[in-house]
């Protein structure tokens, strides 16, 4: 057996028997020598810029763990497994999810998923039905599960939302079939997302609102009456990172002056969707 280690991928520097052996070989020792063949390639015009981003996505998924882009409970939108589907018909209406986690006393306890299309047609035979009478059971996963093995159980066993449970087995929050491929694909729009309107900033109501992130800076502030713009960055995306100093995950919030920012939609490489309550 050779005593030899392989090749580390957080080293900051190759060894020069590492440069020669690759040069010598042309094939990559690691992850890092492998992502500069495929941006040499795509400077070669050998491949799209869409087309890396995806393969980057794809080998970035098998690293990332389900903690990292899950919604966190506290943001689940949930209905009572005692409720009467009748009274939940507002709550449903208003979302437009195609599921939802049902829970036994508060979200720690998810006990089951209702999923949009039950309800619709069981609610027209007997509107006192409970929501656990017509619940389905949920996928539960950990934590620590990585994307591509959650993808993978996700597509094997036709399920399109999954419970992701602590080390306690609580519910922590929940993750989507969509929410991995976006780490993959980006954002991914349907005919629900309010936003999907022609402008930069949708209005929801008189103190909220939905600002896609590539919105101007100057056009923010020619919005709201700010003074937010400086040369550091181009869109209220930039901004955001830069004030918070590192890339933020979906949920995470940030205060400005009488504006709070919250994270609604973002990937691995940006920030794609924020929305904006006025703080009165």
């Amino acid at each position: 057996m050779s005593d030899e280690q392989p090749p580390s991928r957080n080293s900051p520097q190759k060894s020069w028997v590492d440069k020669i052996s690759h040069l010598l070989t042309g094939e990559p020792q690691d992850l890092e020598d492998l992502l500069e063949i495929l941006r040499e390639a795509r400077e070669k015009r050998l491949l799209d810029t869409d087309a890396l981003s995806m393969i980057e996505g794809v080998l970035q998924v098998s690293q990332m763990r389900v903690r990292d882009i899950m919604i966190p409970r506290v943001q689940m939108v949930v209905v009572p497994k005692d409720a009467e589907l009748e009274t939940i018909m507002p709550l449903v209406t208003e979302f437009g999810h195609s599921r939802y986690p049902v829970i036994d006393g508060d979200r720690s306890k998810v006990v089951g998923v209702l999923l949009a299309k039950d309800l619709l047609a069981r609610i027209l035979e007997n509107k006192t039905l409970k929501v656990h009478e017509i619940m389905r059971l949920s996928c539960v996963v950990p934590e620590s599960k990585r994307l591509n093995v959650l993808l993978k159980e996700l597509r094997t066993n036709g399920n399109h939302m999954a419970i992701v449970v602590d080390e306690y087995g609580q519910s922590a929050g929940l993750v989507t079939i969509e929410d991995v491929l976006e780490q993959i694909v980006g954002e991914i729009e349907d005919e629900h997302d309010d936003h999907e309107d022609e402008g930069y900033i949708f209005q929801r109501s008189s103190n909220e609102y939905m600002i896609k992130a590539l919105t101007p800076m100057d056009e923010f502030d020619e919005y709201f009456s700010t003074h937010l713009a400086t040369d550091e960055y181009d869109t209220i995306g930039g901004f955001i990172v830069s004030q918070l100093e590192h890339m933020p995950k979906k949920g995470e919030s940030l205060i400005v002056g009488a504006m709070k920012f919250e994270v609604i939609r973002v990937d691995s490489r940006r920030v794609h969707l924020l929305k904006l309550k006025i703080i009165e």
